[in-house]
């Protein structure tokens, strides 16, 4: 009895120790593993160390043979061959590629490079502002749809017919009235890319960078079509050109002459479209207006009263209001407002209430208001809801 106990005890302390071995292995072998993993992170990482750089080369030519000709940044034009991991049907002139430093052979095709400018700039995917977020502009919308937003969307229409759509829409008119709004609208209703350039962006104190950042800005568009550049405050740099000048005149009339080249440089019916907004068409010189550049001039005025109450309506759709408001009347009293300015009305009155402890807009907060922002256009002022912290 005693020694079948024993052996039993043995043969328990056997199992366990079997499993203790197995559990061990199982262990190492996950050490193993990891290590290993370790081990060829490692020496991808020494590759990449050891490897040679790669040369950034430009694409000129594809030739019939499957060699390539480029233009690399070290200087010589080179003919190359293409690594059997490129298809050459890929390959296009003026891309850029990467050259094997041993052999110059493209094995690599790099991204189209953005300056770092353009990107700085207002880039929009779709903007989110509609034709219905625009009140007063029935007309200007017309022209614009039919001038910008059909051309992009149904650009078989002009085809069919025979004639070439406008390159570019100018749009003038007082401040405030909704010009960039509407550049806004129609990319969207396009599907368009909106890119929103200051022209003052474009001046620069280096000689060239003027007319570099035009040709970044419309080679941005075509890559990324289609696209609308909407050009603000265009007499910036689009001012008469006289005979004499400084320095930086003549700096501005080279960024002026290259947007001119650029924009006779669009094909028919390409993707890009421009818009240009100004407050003073009276200084504009007469090469951007002449057709085959800004075809279409289109006059952006002080909203009538009708205009002023569609632009009330517009903004006052997420307004509490009072039973007692009276949109017509306050319509009719703020003539010579701008867009822009009606919308500072409905903001100003909405402070106004909230400092009254009311949690909606009554007509004494608009009479307020007008009385308050035609007191500020008047002044020159622009502060809006001044004196709210202090009830609070």
């Amino acid at each position: 009895m005693s020694l079948s106990t024993s052996s039993r005890r043995h043969y328990d302390d056997t199992e366990e120790e079997i499993r203790y071995l197995r559990e061990k292995i199982k262990h190492l072998l996950q050490i193993k593993m990891s290590l290993e993993q370790d081990l060829d992170r490692y020496r991808r990482e020494i590759e990449k160390l050891m490897s040679p750089p790669h040369i950034e080369a430009t694409v000129l030519e594809v030739l019939d043979d499957g060699c390539v000709v480029v233009k690399s940044t070290t200087g010589p034009n080179l003919v190359v061959r293409v690594s059997e991991r490129i298809d050459p049907k890929q390959l296009r002139a003026g891309m850029r590629v990467a050259l094997n430093n041993r052999g110059s052979t493209i094995v690599r095709i790099l991204p189209n490079a953005v300056d770092p400018m353009v990107r700085a700039m207002e880039v929009i995917e779709r903007p989110k502002v509609t034709f219905k977020d625009i009140g007063g502009l029935s007309k200007q919308i017309r022209e614009l749809y039919e001038v910008v937003v059909l051309p992009l969307i149904k650009p078989e229409l002009f085809t069919e017919i025979g004639i070439e759509p406008p390159k570019g829409v100018l749009l003038y008119g007082p401040p405030g009235t909704g010009k960039t709004m509407l550049a806004k609208a129609v990319a969207r209703e396009s599907n368009a890319r909106f890119i929103r350039v200051v022209a003052s962006e474009f001046v620069n104190k280096f000689i060239g960078e003027g007319a570099r950042l035009v040709r970044e800005v419309f080679r941005y568009a075509r890559e990324h079509a289609p696209a609308i550049i909407f050009i603000d405050e265009i007499d910036a740099i689009g001012a008469r050109r006289a005979d004499m000048g400084t320095s930086g005149d003549r700096e501005v009339q080279r960024t002026l002459l290259q947007l001119l080249a650029e924009m006779d440089g669009f094909e028919p019916l390409s993707n890009v479209k421009v818009i240009a907004a100004t407050n003073r068409l009276d200084l504009l010189d007469p090469a951007l207006l002449r057709p085959g550049r800004f075809d279409r001039i289109i006059e952006v005025p002080l909203p009538d009263l009708e205009g002023r109450l569609e632009i009330l309506k517009v903004h006052v759709r997420k307004v509490k209001l009072a039973g007692n408001v009276d949109l017509r009347h306050i319509a009719r009293i703020t003539e010579g407002f701008s867009g822009a300015d009606i919308k500072a009305v409905v903001t100003e009155a909405g402070y106004h209430a909230i400092r009254a402890g009311r949690r909606e807009i009554t007509m004494e907060d608009l009479l307020y208001a007008v009385e308050k922002v035609r007191g500020r256009m008047e002044s020159g002022s622009h502060a809006v809801g001044e004196g709210i912290t202090q009830h609070y």
